[in-house]
């Protein structure tokens, strides 16, 4: 009996490891040349019921990880093979190792195999390859597609601008008071008293807006006929001015009219001025009392006043106002174009930064020369560089060894070249690795936000002879503005004096040929000066 348990145990055991996940790890190639993309597959075969998931990433140990391919799915039967495939380089030669990297499988984390790829060097063989002579400088016929894009910029603004007139014009408009022609002024007012009905403005609320435009109405009536400066008055200097008009010119205005009339403009007043409600069936007689007013008083106007406007005037009238609005929209609508082609044209060609100071400006500006910190670095820049407090940036451990921390960098944000100068000083004399300093400055961008940061280092002097070490790449930021990534290029040079350190770092956007070359001059013009000791 004991032996056939242990019989059923074996074989139960082997059946569970059988049906355990299989992982296998390859590369299609042990060496490369430097550069070189190659590929590195991962497999796992297991139940149809198996789970897995692969990890994207960026960087498998010292190795850049170019591509993340999808994963293939293989299905057999009852079993199923997961193949995930990483195209990988490096940029330096050397033997690296592919370090294992954890895959989940069935919610349980497992390691892949780790290996190694040499990474050579390209050799120049000069006895075999056939020298020639330097040749001479010849002239290249540039050719440059910007105009092209500059068209296809300006078209587009074009046609969003057609587009949108013609969608604006396909829409029934209607008509403003102020385009309208009208037979005679009682046609005028009657059909203003109408259309500010239409509005609701009493069901808006808005009572203080309707009796401006009730007493608006009323009053250019009475300019027009009457003439007498009826808007520019007050209420009882415009009654006292009806009346004697009236007087003059022999109008039958009856008392009750007058009357009325003061009342209701009494009324708007205190609406307007003293923030008055009326209730809702003063309101309504109000508006029934003034249109009475302006009837009555078109009433007792003698008939020579009044001038009858032939249809074919109205239409002469309707025409040329028509006209008149044509013409000032094709004004706006050229002047908008025209705006937009200078921009873009500044934009695109000139040496114009919206918001900072361009490359190409900081190179037609006469830099100046100042020395920063101690130990003292002297650089030319385009501007004067800014002391900043940044010591919330340092560990707490660092800014205790220090007796003298100071930090500079340029004015602008927005400037297309950032400087960035800091000066340390310790308390006791220290050992400096310049190389750790530059690793701790690149830790302090990634801390910063900054991803994808690739490194070279290499020596670097000064036109004076001190040597130092410089780290030069590329990095990632994150736009704090337009939260949008961008890549940067970075020149970052450490030097120890006299237990001292000093840096310089200097950011641009990648590509960025000007910006290149204000940074070539900068760094040309680096001196360094001696610690100072402060005597406490």
């Amino acid at each position: 009996m004991q032996k056939i348990t242990t019989f059923f145990l074996v074989l139960l055991a082997s059946i569970t490891w059988a049906q355990q996940p299989e992982v296998t790890t390859q590369i299609d190639s042990t060496q490369i040349k430097i550069g070189s993309e190659f590929h590195l597959t991962v497999k796992v075969k297991g139940p149809s019921n198996t789970q897995v998931s692969f990890p994207e990433l960026k960087n498998i140990g010292q190795l850049e990880v170019l591509e993340n391919y999808p994963t293939d799915t293989l299905l057999n039967e009852a079993q199923i093979e997961f193949i995930k495939k990483y195209a990988l380089t490096q940029f330096d030669s050397g033997a690296y190792q592919i370090p294992s990297f954890p895959i989940l499988i069935n919610d349980k984390q497992i390691l892949t195999d780790s290996g190694f790829v040499l990474v050579n060097t390209v050799e120049v063989d000069t006895l075999k390859q056939k020298l020639f002579d330097i040749k001479t400088v010849s002239t290249v016929n540039e050719t440059s597609n910007t105009w092209i894009y500059l068209v296809v910029v300006l078209l587009v603004i074009a046609l969003g601008v057609l587009g949108y007139f013609l969608w604006k014009n396909k829409k029934p408009k209607a008509v403003k008071p102020e385009e309208m022609v009208f037979a005679s002024p009682i046609e005028r007012a009657t059909t203003l008293l109408s259309i500010l009905e239409t509005k609701n403005l009493l069901v808006k609320g808005e009572i203080k807006e309707y009796y401006s435009e009730l007493t608006d109405i009323t009053k250019s009536y009475i300019e027009e006929t009457i003439q007498i400066p009826a808007k520019e008055s007050t209420t009882s200097e415009l009654i006292a001015g009806l009346k004697i008009a009236a007087k003059q010119k022999k109008l039958p205005v009856k008392p009750e009219t007058f009357q009325a009339l003061e009342a209701i403009l009494k009324n708007a007043d205190l609406v307007k001025f003293a923030k008055s409600k009326p209730l809702d069936f003063e309101i309504i007689e109000d508006r029934k009392k003034i249109e009475n007013v302006i009837v009555s008083i078109d009433d007792s106007l003698p008939e020579e006043i009044i001038e009858e406007v032939k249809p074919e005037e109205l239409k002469r009238q309707a025409e040329l106002k028509r006209l008149a609005l044509q013409k000032k929209k094709r004004i706006k609508i050229g002047a908008a174009i025209a705006s937009v082609v200078v921009i873009v044209a500044v934009l695109y060609f000139g040496d114009f930064n919206l918001f900072g100071s361009s490359a190409k400006s900081m190179l037609k500006k006469e830099w100046i020369s100042s020395e920063y910190g101690n130990p003292g670095v002297k650089i030319y820049t385009p501007d004067v560089l800014i002391r900043q407090d940044n010591e919330e940036l340092f560990p707490k451990d660092v800014i205790a060894l220090l007796q003298e921390m100071q930090v500079f960098s340029s004015g602008s944000y927005f400037d297309d070249v950032n400087f960035f100068v800091a000066t340390f000083k310790y308390k006791q004399p220290q050992q400096i690795d310049l190389d750790i300093a530059l690793e701790s400055g690149m830790q302090m961008l990634e801390a910063q936000g900054a991803q994808d940061i690739i490194v070279k280092t290499a020596d670097f002097e000064t036109p004076e002879g001190v040597k130092g070490r410089k780290a030069v790449g590329t990095v990632v930021m994150l736009d704090p503005i337009t939260k949008r990534s961008k890549k940067m290029y970075y020149d970052f040079v450490a030097f120890s004096q006299d237990g001292g350190l000093q840096l310089i770092l200097m950011m641009h956007k990648e590509g960025d040929e000007a910006a290149q070359q204000v940074t070539e001059r900068a760094l040309n013009s680096i001196e360094l000066k001696k610690a100072v000791q402060n005597n406490e």
